[in-house]
């Protein structure tokens, strides 16, 4: 699959040099965000599990050392020692269990599988919602910059219905309404302002860092025509449904595993003691020292059969069962998920697109309404209600053109996100060499030194306490569908030659 940020040559909209890139923001995430770090500190330990469902089926050593003081020494026991010091020594070797050691490590191995595929799901979460939030800063960077000149524009149309009124050409009812519409479009800049700065600090809490400037994100890759061929692409890479798959198949080996608990063991031992009485063994009748120490040695072979436990065995194995049946619902859960998320985000990116067209339609229609408006206006035909209601339908129309194309973008992001098709390894993030889920699992799979641990643990995500608080400062959009506004007429502009109006 095309590398949707790496390998795109195209461009939405020219923008600065030194404008953040969404890839940018991406690559932040990738190697800064706790959830994803959290994620992956998780995956070692699931591959932790392999070695611990080994262990019992390798050979165990065991040395144990006591002393003791007899403080009271039995009356008739005229040899008896008064201090002891022992050491056993004994070696373990199981050769048969039943099946659980072996279906044990299965299930392990079957765990670890599907805990790979959670991280991929994770990484897709995660880069969904980046590119969400960058959308978000993007879309109300824009709306605050069109309620900033709506504000202008109102303010001048206030000043010029302010001097028509001291002339006698507009009514003070005329003013009421140019003032009452500028003070309306101060309060909806003030909530824009609000929805930037939080869209802003949830990019910080999701990449780590400010959002500065940003650059328009690259085009999407090609998506399927129909949403069925979506779905059909989902239900075969979804890493969620794989890691549901995995965590059924992985309840299977459970069942065994409970199973050989009513199965007899084998095990092969060898052990031996070593007593010191420390030279406080009595003597006999003749006065003959004894040795003041003993030893035994002894190896051979060990068979348990269970007789009755209780009921125990049969227990787990329902427990198992049990929990198998719950994998099997889970699954069917995930499925409908990933099947309602695909469509759902594939009918809301057609949706998107179908409003972008008839947005920038809009937009464009608003504009020559309003010039004509103000036109019209200017030679009597028009009212100052009139003009700044189309002065509020372009700003609507703006400020749905950049919704729209915001949602477009998140939808379809999200589109491949369910499909399996949004991990880094398919966006191209490679500013660095990505992290390998399986590099972990290949170190400590056959590690067995009870005295192999790994370093301290530190943190990898970066904390965002030192970032400054966030503002609604803005700079200028370069989207010139958005850009420059119809300018408010002034009190003495009346065109020359204005167009015939007709009154129906």
């Amino acid at each position: 699959m095309t590398s949707l940020l790496g390998g795109m040559s195209l461009v939405a909209l020219a923008t600065p040099a030194a404008a953040e890139t969404l890839r940018e923001a991406l690559v932040k995430a990738y190697e800064t965000n706790p959830t994803l770090a959290a994620q992956r500190a998780s995956l070692r330990a699931t591959d932790e599990t392999v070695p611990l469902a080994r262990a019992p089926g390798l050979p165990a050593a065991q040395l144990q050392s006591t002393y003791s003081e007899n403080v009271v020494l039995p009356i008739t026991a005229f040899t008896a020692p008064s201090r002891i010091s022992q050491t056993q020594a004994s070696l373990t070797y199981p050769l048969y269990s039943g099946g659980s050691i072996k279906n044990g490590i299965a299930a392990a191995k079957v765990r670890v599988e599907g805990g790979r595929a959670t991280l991929r799901g994770t990484e897709a979460d995660l880069f969904t919602a980046v590119v969400a939030a960058y959308m978000d800063v993007v879309r109300d960077s824009a709306v605050v910059q069109l309620n900033q000149q709506n504000v202008r524009v109102l303010d001048v149309n206030l000043q010029a219905s302010r001097d028509r009124f001291q002339v006698g050409d507009l009514t003070r009812t005329d003013v009421a309404q140019s003032e009452a519409r500028l003070a309306l479009a101060q309060s909806q800049l003030q909530t824009a302002e609000s929805r930037l700065i939080s869209s802003r600090e949830n990019y910080i809490r999701l990449v780590g860092t400010p959002p500065g400037e940003l650059d328009a994100p690259p085009p999407l890759p090609k998506l399927p025509t129909d949403p069925n061929d979506a779905v059909q692409v989902a239900l075969a890479d979804s890493p969620n449904l794989l890691a549901a798959r995995k965590a059924l198949e992985a309840t299977g080996y459970d069942i065994k595993t409970a199973r050989a608990t009513k199965k007899p063991t084998i095990d092969a031992f060898a052990q031996g003691n070593y007593t010191n009485f420390l030279g406080t063994l009595g003597t006999f009748g003749n006065n003959v020292a004894p040795p003041q120490f003993d030893r035994t040695a002894q190896f051979g072979l060990r068979l348990t059969l269970p007789l009755y436990q209780g009921g125990a065995p049969a227990a787990r194995v329902r427990q198992a069962q049990a929990r198998q049946s719950q994998a099997y619902e889970q699954l069917t859960e995930s499925e409908r998920g990933v099947v309602s998320q695909t469509r759902s985000a594939y009918a809301s990116y057609r949706a998107s697109l179908e409003v972008i067209q008839s947005a920038e339609a809009a937009v464009s229609a608003n504009k020559l309404a309003l010039e004509g408006v103000r036109a019209e206006n200017s030679v009597g035909n028009r009212t100052i209600l009139e003009i700044l209601n189309a002065e509020q339908e372009l700003l609507n129309s703006q400020v749905t053109l950049v919704t729209a194309r915001r949602d477009a973008y998140v939808a379809g992001f999200a589109v491949l996100a369910a499909m399996g098709h949004a991990e880094a390894k398919d966006l191209g993030l490679d500013s660095g060499p990505l992290y390998d889920p399986a590099a972990n699992y290949q170190r400590v799979r056959g590690r067995i030194n009870d005295w192999d641990e790994d370093p301290t643990p530190k943190p990898v995500a970066t904390s965002t306490v030192n970032t400054p608080a966030q503002n609604a400062r803005v700079v200028k959009s370069a989207d010139p569908l958005l850009g420059n506004p119809p300018r408010a007429t002034p009190v003495d502009s009346t065109p020359v030659n204005p167009p015939p109006v007709s009154k129906k």
